[in-house]
Order: C-alpha cells, then sequence, then structure tokens
C-alpha cells in the first residue's frame, strides 16, 4: 500500500505521482504471494469531479479521500496502531532495501 498524505486540495497531478509509487512498489517490492498494491492519496478535501477526471484510465488500484486532524489520538486507537518507532524502523528499511536495487541509470 502507498498512501500519500497531502497538506492541500487534490490536485489532478497527484493521481500520477501516486501511480509512480505504486508502480514501483509492484516492481521493487511486492511478492508474487501478495495482493496488488493499492495507492491512497489523503488530501485535505477534493472535488469528485476534478478526481473522476484524473483517475479515469488509470490501470492502478487508486483512491482519493480526505482527512481530519484533531488534538489527539483517541485512546481505542492507540493499541492498535504501531508505535512512531516501529514505522521509522520500518521506513528506514524500506529505504535501505530500494537504495541497493536502484538502478544506476
Amino acid at each position: 500500500m502507498a498512501i500519500e498524505l497531502k497538506t492541500t486540495d487534490f490536485k489532478p497531478e497527484y493521481s500520477g505521482q501516486i501511480n509512480f509509487y505504486v508502480n514501483v512498489i509492484d516492481d521493487k517490492l511486492r511478492r508474487p504471494t501478495d495482493n496488488p498494491t493499492i495507492g491512497i492519496i489523503l488530501c485535505r478535501s477534493k472535488k469528485k469531479s476534478i478526481v473522476e477526471y484524473a483517475l479515469r484510465g488509470m490501470n492502478q488500484p487508486i483512491g482519493v479521500s480526505t482527512y481530519r486532524t484533531t488534538a489527539g489520538l483517541p485512546e481505542e486507537f492507540k493499541a492498535q496502531l504501531p508505535s512512531i518507532e516501529d514505522l521509522q524502523h520500518e521506513i528506514e528499511s524500506v529505504v535501505e532495501e530500494l537504495d541497493r536495487d536502484v538502478d544506476p541509470e
């Protein structure tokens, strides 16, 4: 899964960017036993017609949604989500793996 968090309203170019990320993940990280990679764009706001035109013709499973910010994470979710340290470790591992696989071209 590729998730992109944007601090702005949805822009059509975001669909091309997430499509690129999904393709890289499918090519470099996805194993034969994995399900297809899903791309998710989280934006401050979106207009349905702009999203529909931007995603029309895309072959990858990509979704666009909005988000809200709150002062803190509800307690019921804290135990269900990974810690910041766990997320940082996972990101570092993926970056290291990508660095090893990068084409010199």
